[in-house]
This record gives C-alpha cells, structure tokens and sequence, in this order.
C-alpha cells in the first residue's frame, strides 16, 4: 500500500494459473532471449521512442518476442481516440497485467497515467519513462486537485491519455470498481470517453496467466508469461462516451459508472448512482477515497 487512496483487490499470485501445458524448456528460453534483445533496442532508443510511430513499433515488438498474440482493433487506424482536433480523448481501461501497457501502446501510442513508483520498476519503469508517461503522487491525498487539473490540461491540448481507473489489478475482466477522479478530469476539458476492455485467453480458453496482482513480482509475473503457451490479449473498443452526445445531467460518478459497465462486461459497479431525475442536475460528491487516483 501506498497511501490513503490505495485499493487492495482481492487477487493474489496465485490467482495466475496456465489454462495449457507449459512451453518446453527450450522456448523459455528462446523467448527470453528475444525479450531481452527487443527490451534493449527499446531502452537505447532514448527519447525517440516517445515518437508514435517508433513507440507503436516497439511495444508490437515486445509482444512479438512473447509471442502473444494480438486481437482487437488494427495498429495505427486511431481506434481509440476520437477524431478531430478538440480535446483528447480519455482512453478508461480495465487492468489485468502490465502486459496490458505494450498491449495498448501497440494499437495507438496514447500518453500513460501512472503513479511515480512505476518509473523506479524494473524494464516497465524504464519503458515507461521513455515512452512519455505522465506520473502522479498517489501518497498525499492533498495532490488529487492538482492530479485531476494536469489530466484535464493534458486532454485540453489534444494529447489522449490511458488510465486505469480500476486504481489496482484484478485477475480476470469484470471485477473491481471504477475511481471517479479521471472522469472529472474528462468533465473538465470537455473530453470524450473511450471505454476499452483488456483480456487474456490460450487458445481461446480464458486465462489468468498474464495476472500481475498482489504480493507478485515483475520477475515471477514474465517467467509465466515466457512459459505461457498461445496466450492471446484482445482490446475491445466499446462506443465513445462524447461531450457533445452525453447527458450533461452526467457528474463524474455517473460516468465512472457507464464505463465501468462497457469494460466490465456490463456489471454495474458497486454504488453507482442513476442519472438526476429530468430538469435536476447529479450532485457532485466530494472528494473522498473512490476518487483515489489511477493505477499502473
């Protein structure tokens, strides 16, 4: 835990599990060397591989030297983001690994929310820094008013950024709630909203191998994913949710909720609110620890 605004999921390490017999030693192998060959042109790209075309290409590659396939929408199309030239568009996602950071990265180079220990992580934090992420001190609840106005101006000048307002990591694609304090940011720059679902099967099996929840390790967490036979990650992009389409009867918690049931397979999240009766605006909460800051 790392302050007030922490979540803590349920799931554990060994939550992970093989949904098919492992790979052989010698693909272990063979994979870890490709990894490590493809983590090392990444690194020594420098801040070039902020560039989106270099930083599509390099999170495809990372996943290629794993070996996972990938389903979803097709590299470079801008199928996450809105068209046009107004504010950018905030991409909400459900978080199952930190597979699911090249998985996104791959279809279209967004801006990263995420908070400051990531960039102190081993092979992600590097990644993550070069790669133009946006950190945020989730320590010091007296920072969420001023994480929440950095996102709003980060929509504002057009530059769409992904976050993971589920705040922690869960095994599987339908569990979790989603924190509000993004959405207020969205609120606040007139942004659109793509929700987008992120999951893991073998061989069209469902499967938790990719999980990186509780106690675990990157270490412990990428010698599953190198043994993991067929794994396959798939992005769903669910309809925008657009400033100009929605009900502007709509406060943050209201739209916290739409989202969360797109990504979550239509499960309403816990305590999600219904719009305002007509003529009547949603009461805005105050602040408190449901609208605890992103997770990477």
């Amino acid at each position: 835990m790392n302050g007030p605004f922490d979540i803590w999921s349920d799931c554990t390490p060994g939550c992970a599990a093989h949904a098919l017999p492992q790979m052989p030693a010698a693909g272990i192998a063979r994979r870890s060397a490709v990894f490590a060959h493809r983590v090392r042109r990444a690194l020594t790209d420098g801040e070039r591989m902020a560039d989106p075309a270099r930083l599509r290409a390099h999170a495809g590659a990372l996943l290629d030297a794993l070996d996972i396939r990938r389903e979803g929408p097709e590299p470079g199309t801008g199928a996450l983001t809105a068209p046009g030239d107004g504010p950018g568009t905030l991409v909400v996602v459900n978080h199952v690994s930190w597979l699911d950071i090249p998985a996104l990265l791959a279809v279209e180079p967004v801006t990263l929310l995420a908070k400051r220990e990531v960039g102190g992580w081993p092979v992600v934090g590097g990644l993550a820094r070069r790669a133009g992420t946006h950190f945020i001190d989730r320590t010091n609840p007296r920072q969420l008013t001023n994480s929440v106005r950095e996102l709003a101006e980060l929509l504002g000048s057009g530059r769409s950024v992904a976050v993971f307002p589920q705040a922690t990591t869960w095994c599987t694609p339908d569990q979790g709630t989603f924190r509000r304090a993004t959405f207020q940011a969205a609120l606040d720059a007139g942004a659109p909203i793509r929700p987008v679902t992120v999951e893991y099967a073998q061989q069209g099996r469902p499967s938790t191998v990719a999980a990186f929840c509780g106690e675990d390790t990157f270490l412990a967490s990428l010698r599953r994913v190198l043994a993991a036979r067929a794994l396959t990650v798939r992005l769903t992009a669910h309809p925008l949710l657009t400033a100009a389409e929605r009900d502007p009867r709509l406060g943050r918690r209201e739209l916290a909720a739409l989202a969360a049931r797109a990504v979550l397979g239509g499960r309403p999240s816990a305590g999600a609110a219904v719009p305002a009766p007509e003529g009547r605006h949603a009461p805005v909460p105050a602040v408190d620890a449901r609208d605890a800051p992103v997770h990477v």
